[in-house]
């Protein structure tokens, strides 16, 4: 089957023609003609099969006719991040380049302005994340009563980053007479609810298991510990034949932290992280699509839907949290019926984590040949460090018994050499002390001297008397009486200040 047996016009087939691509993939094959009927679809389908493609193509013949309104897009497409917004967008500049379409990302880390603008020329295509959408609306910037077309791309993703609410509501604010596509890689239970509310009579599209690994990708666990885990990863780099990596982790501060240590050790390595600029991740995806650097430190900020030509290996430095973290980080590598190869690093920590992977996939993942396995009792105690004795190895020989007081045994004697101790001085006699019996009776022992009985002691009134303090009026002053008027200071009053005045 070929892309011409799908329905698409002649200006669609040349530019699929012209990027290189001649057969549609099994997605592809049984979603863009259901998307050309105007059908609602769930689509299920395994990372790196080309959903993107899937939706981007139908969709551009369908919008190829009719015009665009000030701040009313006529179609929607949620991603959960940035990086899956610039992708679609590129992807309707590949694909759409013969057809007048305009297009508007609204994503957040650039100006708002800029996108405001785009909007009030009138868009045929809107492709935006949810947290900037909903500041628009709320702005009084955009209306969605023209959008008869929602795509839902990476439904589980929005799952898990909490956006379901958001497209709930998001949902209320379109016309009920729509087309809707949700595409992603697993359906669990509330991605399933959300397509029964807002789908009408959908035709399910399942070309594989759900959260099922690509056939073409070698899977590999490598046991190590904690503390060797970026020497391990650096022997396994220099071991491979990596053309380009991708090297995961969980936390943003590792990804920081081993892109730094790669580069001091000459790898061509750059990093991407939720705390970057948005220009500044874009920038460095540039850099690793254009072969500037050949290893890419990054969070699961690039685990979904990136799709970059030529990734040879993926290495997850730390085990994914989530078993379907790992579908979508191992799906950067065998993309396009390619082939690749993914090597995990476990701890012993990771042993529950790799255990509910295994159980997604429905796969057994081989250890790697090489790899130092981790003590035995590293699993229940937890990274102590501590490895139980092997029991093929010689025990070692029994320390010989030492007795108090003596020096240690030379090893090769055979019994303990005992030493005489020193006579300890004798201590001085205590005094002889009387048998019990012979020792006076209680009552024999003298009495306490007894106090007289309180009938016996003086009565109160015979004490002698307090003496009586005078009457108020008798007692001396405390201050001088006033002996007469004031005459000054230093002496009598001057005789013209007592002089009185006339008239």
């Amino acid at each position: 089957m070929t892309f011409a047996d799908l329905g698409l016009s002649d200006e669609l087939l040349k530019a699929v023609n012209e990027s290189g691509y001649t057969e549609p993939t099994p997605i592809q094959a049984s979603a863009i003609p259901s998307v050309l009927m105007m059908r609602d679809i769930v689509a299920i389908a395994q990372t790196g099969t080309g959903k993107t493609a899937a939706f981007v193509l139908p969709m551009i013949d369908i919008l190829g006719e009719g015009r665009s309104r000030a701040r009313m897009p006529r179609s929607l497409i949620l991603e959960p991040t940035r990086e899956l917004a610039a992708q679609v967008a590129e992807n309707f500049e590949k694909y759409g380049k013969y057809h007048k379409l305009s297009m508007a990302l609204l994503i957040g880390g650039v100006s708002m302005g800029d996108q405001q603008k785009a909007l009030e020329k009138g868009v045929d295509v809107l492709i935006a994340t949810p947290g900037r959408l909903m500041d628009l609306f709320g702005r009084g910037k955009i209306l969605l009563t023209g959008c008869n077309l929602l795509v839902i791309d990476e439904a589980d993703r929005m799952l898990d980053m909490g956006f379901i609410p958001d497209i709930e509501e998001i949902c209320t604010k379109l016309p009920k007479q729509r087309q809707t596509l949700l595409f992603s890689a697993t359906m669990p239970p509330p991605i399933k609810k959300l397509a029964d509310k807002f789908l009408s009579n959908p035709k399910t599209i399942e070309v594989a298991r759900p959260a099922t690994a690509n056939i073409n990708i070698k899977q590999w666990l490598v046991p190590v510990s904690a503390s060797k885990k970026r020497d391990k990863l650096t022997e396994l780099l220099r071991l491979e034949d990596v053309k380009t990596a991708i090297i995961f982790s969980n936390r943003k501060t590792t990804v920081r932290d081993l892109n730094k240590a790669l580069q001091r050790q000459g790898f061509r390595s750059s990093e991407i992280h939720g705390d970057m600029e948005q220009s500044q991740r874009i920038a460095e995806l540039d850099r690793f699509k254009a072969g500037d650097v050949n290893i890419l430190v990054a969070s699961d900020v690039a685990a979904r839907g990136l799709d970059i030509k030529g990734v040879s290996h993926v290495f997850n430095f730390d085990a994914p949290w989530h078993p379907d973290d790992y579908v979508h980080r191992i799906g950067r590598t065998g993309r396009a019926g390619a082939t690749g190869v993914a090597f995990t690093l476990v701890t012993a920590d990771d042993a529950e984590n790799i255990a509910n992977i295994e159980k997604l996939t429905g796969l057994k993942i081989d250890r790697y040949e090489g790899a130092e396995d981790e003590p035995a009792s590293a699993a229940t105690s937890r990274g102590r460090g501590r490895a139980k004795p092997d029991a093929k190895a010689p025990k070692a020989e029994a320390k010989p018994a030492r007795t108090r007081g003596a020096k240690a045994a030379p090893v090769e004697a055979e019994t303990p050499v005992e030493v005489e101790r020193p006579a300890r001085p004798a201590r001085a006699p205590r005094e002889a002390r009387a048998p019990r019996d012979e020792r006076p009776a209680r009552e024999e022992r003298p009495a306490r001297e007894e106090r007289p009985a309180r009938e016996e002691r003086p009565a109160r009134d015979s004490r002698p008397p307090r003496q009586e303090r005078p009457a108020r009026d008798e007692r001396p002053a405390r201050r001088p009486q006033d002996d007469g008027p004031d005459e000054g200071w230093n002496g009598p009053m001057p005789d013209f200040l007592m002089a009185k005045l006339t008239d």
